[in-house]
Order: structure tokens, then sequence, then C-alpha cells
């Protein structure tokens, strides 16, 4: 099909485009999308939204990590929809916290935790060694805030079989359990819509100052 991904060969490393194929295939009216400041933007602006699927995002302040707090208010406030989240992990990293709440709060949204090594939208503006960051065991975070206490469920996926395995749980199984799966990507495979905006971005960032 046109703009589809090419089908993933058995065991070949998870690619960016196929996790959102997937995401497409579970929005219903009865779902919402959260996605984070950085490539899941312009990721999630390509998925069609049923009638009546939420969706949230935050561009104006490019504010990384948001979309953690946004989603705990939101599955909050909409307890009748089920939340599917799109986060990198270095916007994780800044309010991982929220998980403890959305825990407490008893909530069964679905994160998906897009591990790509650093702070992808960066890299695109400005590269450097301060946009690698230190990699988390993020499912065992998860599972230490979990602490046994509320419904939860972690998995980590490295290929679509995967995948494709950890959203039927989430959406059979474990629909009542806020379900947190760590997708990891390769650091490069980024949307060329990031890849020409950050372009853009850094221009202007480097031209001079207006005279005064």
């Amino acid at each position: 099909h046109e703009g589809q991904p090419l089908e993933s060969e058995p065991n070949e490393p998870l690619r960016v485009n196929v996790l959102f194929k997937h995401v497409q295939k579970m929005l219903t009216g009865d779902s919402a999308v959260i996605a984070e400041t950085g490539d899941s933007w312009f990721n999630c602006q390509k998925l069609k939204l049923p009638e009546g699927c939420g969706y949230e995002f935050q561009m104006q302040y490019g504010s990384i990590g948001w979309s953690v707090g946004a989603l705990l208010g939101y599955a909050q406030g909409a307890n009748n929809k089920r939340v599917i989240a799109c986060i990198g992990d270095g916007s994780f990293q800044v309010t991982a916290q929220d998980v403890s709440t959305m825990l407490r709060c008893e909530q069964n949204s679905i994160i998906f935790l897009i591990n790509n090594g650093g702070y992808t939208i960066e890299v695109e503006i400005h590269d450097g060694p301060y946009n690698v960051i230190k990699n988390w065991n993020y499912t065992g975070l998860v599972d230490a805030i979990h602490n046994g206490e509320g419904k939860c469920w972690t998995s980590k996926v490295k290929c679509e079989e995967e995948l494709t395995a950890a959203i039927e749980t989430a959406l059979g199984e474990k629909k009542d359990c806020l379900c947190f799966i760590e997708v990891i990507a390769h650091k490069d495979d980024t949307s060329k819509e990031l890849l020409e905006w950050g372009s853009r971005v850094s221009a202007a960032n480097s031209r001079p100052p207006n005279p005064q």
C-alpha cells in the first residue's frame, strides 16, 4: 500500500514507522493519542484519527517531557478513553515520576517509550555530545515505581513480532493495567519531516543578531 512501511523480515530490528503502523491499527473512537515533543510530533501527525478519537500535542514551547504529565491529566479527565502516548527516552527522563501518580490513580493508559539513546530532535538541530543520554532500564524503572501496588505491565520489544505480541497483551489480558512498552529503535531512525524541520531551525538559530 502507498505510504506503508515495507514488511519486516523475521526478527528484523524494529523501525519507528512500523511502530506507528501498529499504533494506527489500535485507534478507535474510544482512544486518544498524546504525542511527545520531538519526532513523535511528526509521526503522530500522519495518523488517521477515527471519529471521537482524542489527540493532543504541544509545539508552541517545544517543552520536552510535557507528554508524561499531559498523559496523566488527560487520562484522569477522560476516563472513558484508553489513552496511547508516544514518548522519546530523553523526554521521559525529565518527567518519569508522573508514572507513580498514574498508578495511584489506577489509570490504564498505554505508553510507547521509544528508546533510541538520545535527544533525537536536538541532534537534528545542533548535534553534540550533550545529546547523548545515559540509557536507563526503563521497564525496570517502571516496575520499581509499581512496587506491587496497582495494576502495571511492562514489556521491552526489539522486533515487529515482539511488538505485535505486546500490543495484543495490552489490548487484551492487560487492558485494565497501565501498560508500558519500551521500543528499542536505532538512533538514526528519524522521520524525513524531522530532518527537514531540524535543518531549518538550525539555520534560523545560526543567524546573526539583528542590529539594534
